[in-house]
């Protein structure tokens, strides 16, 4: 089976590599050529573990191909994946130009039956919009069926998620594309994945339900881990007994600085806004929302108390992606903290293992250090911000003896704080005393 990818950003590259691996004959296409030319040389726009192999195998194996020629791609295909961003507008809800942009472009090339898949994340009546597009914009005669199939890959482990999914949702009308979808993923139900097939709404709800729900945990657990600090409770134990109750489960109940990255922001304002247009309220998604604005200050402010006046003062910070084993650095917590203590007039100092260019683009007055030392070096404090795996097993006994000041601010919990203070830190974490 031949596919086309409109898209070849996170979604749709791993998408497109993923599908190259299971089998299929999958053509890339993206609008910036020099995006192309590049990922023809094996050059990966972003940072995903395994996905740069991945590529390369299908492209030497003659699988997977990029080009800028949406014709060629859309005409050869018999299924079309819209993978392409949806970014917030200014009211929350998502811009979908690129992707009507997208379906007006398929549309021109249709020559014979087509199933048009939504892998983008898109408001619910995103499928029946497209099909009353394709009503008008294909020529007359010419079949087409138009699907919905969200993606739910993590940032950081999105091949395996892929590969290995704890689920598939597909949202269909009709028999005829059913067949070719439940085909397509064939190596899927091999291995005895789950298969939600329902309608094109439901599915289009999903993904945003899905992540409302995870961002949900992560709020709720960062009110609790600041109610435990007011109460001389440790957050860690209330997690874990939480996490034991199988209705509840203990993936998400993690305090720390709030949530980031391009999902889970994005995708909670977007279901409050298409809340909010169809007239209903979700409380509990508002209110995620503000405690997670709201848990980005708290640990501003539990800096600002320990540090006191931050002028001139260098700040080390220790991560700045919004999760390990990525380079996205979008709502990440980290560039709240770092742009207000530059505002205050500190300085600072930043180690993360692939997203300091990132981050260079917005703060290029931070130093960006390439090691450990050189980040601690003369700092007056310190800011794990991301876990990554590198920063577990620091050694504090050396980088006592070159920080200015041991003052520590562990918004992971990473560390003991027993351990911590009694080698000498002023050390401070999230729900713990």
């Amino acid at each position: 089976m031949d596919i086309c990818v409109i898209g070849t950003g996170y979604v749709g590259l791993v998408t497109g590599a993923c599908f190259a691996e299971f089998g299929v004959m999958v053509t890339c296409v993206d609008k910036d050529a020099g995006k192309i030319e590049a990922l023809k040389r094996g050059e990966i726009p972003f940072y995903e573990p395994g996905l740069s192999d991945l590529v390369a195998k299908g492209v030497r194996e003659g699988r997977l191909v990029f080009t800028s020629a949406l014709a060629e791609g859309v005409r050869k295909s018999l299924v079309i994946f819209i993978a392409v961003g949806t970014p917030p507008k200014e009211d929350g809800s998502a811009d979908m130009s690129y992707v009507e942009a997208a379906a007006i472009d398929i549309a021109k090339h249709i020559d014979s039956y087509k199933i048009i898949v939504t892998k983008s994340t898109v408001p619910v009546g995103t499928g029946k919009h497209l099909k009353e597009l394709f009503h008008r914009e294909i020529k007359k005669g010419i079949d087409f069926d138009v699907v919905s199939n969200p993606e739910f890959l993590r940032e950081g482990a999105a091949v395996d998620d892929f590969m290995r999914p704890n689920r598939v949702v597909v949202g269909v009308e009709g028999s005829r594309s059913l067949t070719i979808m439940k085909e397509l993923y064939r190596p899927l139900y091999l291995v005895e994945t789950p298969f939600i097939i329902t309608n094109i709404e439901t599915s289009e709800l999903i993904k945003y339900a899905a992540n409302a729900f995870l961002a949900t945990k992560i709020s709720f657990i960062n009110e609790i881990a600041n109610l435990c600090e007011h109460v001389g409770a440790d957050v860690h134990d209330v997690a874990r007994a939480m996490g034991l109750d199988g209705r509840i489960g203990k993936k998400f109940l993690h305090p720390g600085p709030g949530f980031g990255g391009s999902c889970f922001p994005k995708d909670t304002h977007a279901l409050l806004a298409l809340a909010e247009q169809t007239g209903v309220t979700l409380n509990v998604v508002s209110g995620t929302i503000k405690t997670n604005d709201s848990q980005k200050q708290l640990m501003l402010d539990k800096i600002l108390r320990a540090a006191g006046d931050i002028k001139g003062k260098t700040a080390a910070f220790l991560g700045l992606s919004f999760k390990p084993n990525t380079d996205d650095i979008r709502e990440a917590p980290s560039l709240f903290l770092i742009g207000e203590l530059l505002k205050r007039g500190a300085k600072v100092n930043a180690f993360d293992p692939v997203a300091s260019d990132n981050a260079a683009k917005l703060f290029p007055s931070v130093r960006y250090c390439s090691s450990i030392d050189e980040t601690f070096t003369d700092a007056d404090l310190a800011v794990m911000v991301t876990e990554w795996n590198q920063f577990r097993s620091l050694d504090f006994l050396r980088i006592l003896k070159i920080m200015k000041y041991p003052l520590f601010f562990d918004l992971r919990n990473v560390y003991d704080p027993v351990k911590m203070r009694g080698l000498g830190f002023e050390y401070y974490s999230v729900g713990r005393l």
